[in-house]
């Protein structure tokens, strides 16, 4: 190796995981200057609430490696959000058993969902809408359909296990006692449940299978390099004999598919159904964490791994501020920063420039 690529592939190297070694950055500054920050408790919230973002922005992942965006996804969620607890509640108010409301209303739920990202598809890979107004289009239509199901309200009287199963962990800590596995210790008192410590939520873990699931098949099979080579040259893809149309009905279809893993598990999560209010920007916090990650958002870059960790800042920088107290308006211009910053990176690697070229 000749001494002057070392300091290229040095700085490959860590332009390539910038992103990670931001994170551990992030966390090791918070754990000095905000009390708490360091704890079980509070990395376990940082999980808990990241959930929503990791599946709708590793949806979104699929659609900006294929060289499209996807600014659905938030009223897709709410749309499901609304229509799968609308079913559960109905069921129970007919005197179904719960587990048959609740499995119900999350498969009827999955399913409906996939309607918006088919539709996305067909517009983005049939009649050559361009992608940003194909999915624009669709953010109004499911929206409205939201609002017009729950009539503004939330949909409540859903069967009481779902908060159960929503709120439920793997493991818990007491103080004094050690750890129960799978359901709370008993006998604790109202005080003592709060020094309870509750260790990987169910909802974690449910994000987590399918995140490995997803992640796998972006990266190590066939559906995933083809999802690559589409992103860096549509042309050259048609030529390689990969059925471009029917793959990029797909990706939307996966992205709207996660769009709805997110509301059912908001249902869950929650214990009511709700419509996306407009103020939520779930789209936007998607995009941003795919950027962040290392995604490039001309396509054929980015990979559910880096998503995460993008996720995974974007909810520390938070969470950290918060903390500490720093006003909300320095949250927004920290998040600006990075998301720029992530921009410039991907414009100026090495990379970039080769496939480019």
């Amino acid at each position: 190796m000749a001494v002057s690529s070392i300091p290229k592939r040095i700085i490959t190297f860590l332009g390539e995981r910038w992103s990670a070694f931001f994170l551990v950055f992030m966390m090791f500054v918070f754990s000095l200057v905000a009390p708490n920050f360091f704890s079980v408790k509070n990395f376990s919230n940082i999980l808990y609430f990241s959930t929503t973002y990791l599946l709708i922005a590793a949806g979104e992942t699929f659609v900006i490696v294929s060289g499209g965006i996807d600014l659905s996804v938030g009223f897709v969620m709410g749309f499901v959000s609304v229509s799968s607890s609308m079913i559960m509640r109905n069921l129970h108010a007919l005197g179904y058993p719960q587990q048959v409301c609740m499995l119900t209303g999350a498969l009827a739920g999955l399913l409906l969902g996939l309607i918006p990202g088919l539709i996305n598809g067909l517009l983005v890979a049939r009649l050559r809408v361009p992608p940003f107004i194909a999915t624009l289009g669709m953010y109004g239509v499911a929206n409205g359909i939201a609002l017009n199901l729950s009539k503004g309200f939330p949909i409540t009287f859903l069967p009481p296990r779902v908060g159960e199963i929503g709120n439920s962990f793997l493991a818990y800590f007491f103080p004094g006692r050690g750890f129960s596995f799978l359901q709370r210790p008993h006998g604790l008192s109202g005080d003592d449940l709060r020094l309870l410590v509750g260790i990987l939520p169910s909802t974690v873990i449910a994000t987590a299978v399918v995140l490995v699931v997803f992640a796998f098949i972006l990266s190590r099979t066939g559906f995933g390099r083809h999802t690559f080579a589409i992103g860096g040259n549509m042309d050259a893809a048609v030529r390689a004999g990969i059925d471009v149309p029917g793959h990029l009905i797909r990706i939307y279809m996966i992205s709207s598919f996660f769009a709805s893993f997110a509301g059912v598990l908001y249902v869950f999560r929650a214990g009511i159904g709700n419509f996306t209010t407009m103020s939520s920007s779930y789209e936007l916090f998607a995009i941003a964490a795919v950027v962040i990650g290392g995604a490039s958002l001309f396509g054929g870059k980015g990979g559910i791994g880096g998503t995460t960790i993008g996720v995974l800042i974007l909810m520390t920088l938070e969470n950290g501020l918060n903390i500490t107290g720093i006003q909300a308006f320095y949250r927004y211009i920290a998040t600006g920063v990075i998301l720029i910053a992530a921009v410039v990176i991907d414009q100026l690697s090495p990379e970039r420039e080769i496939r480019s070229a």
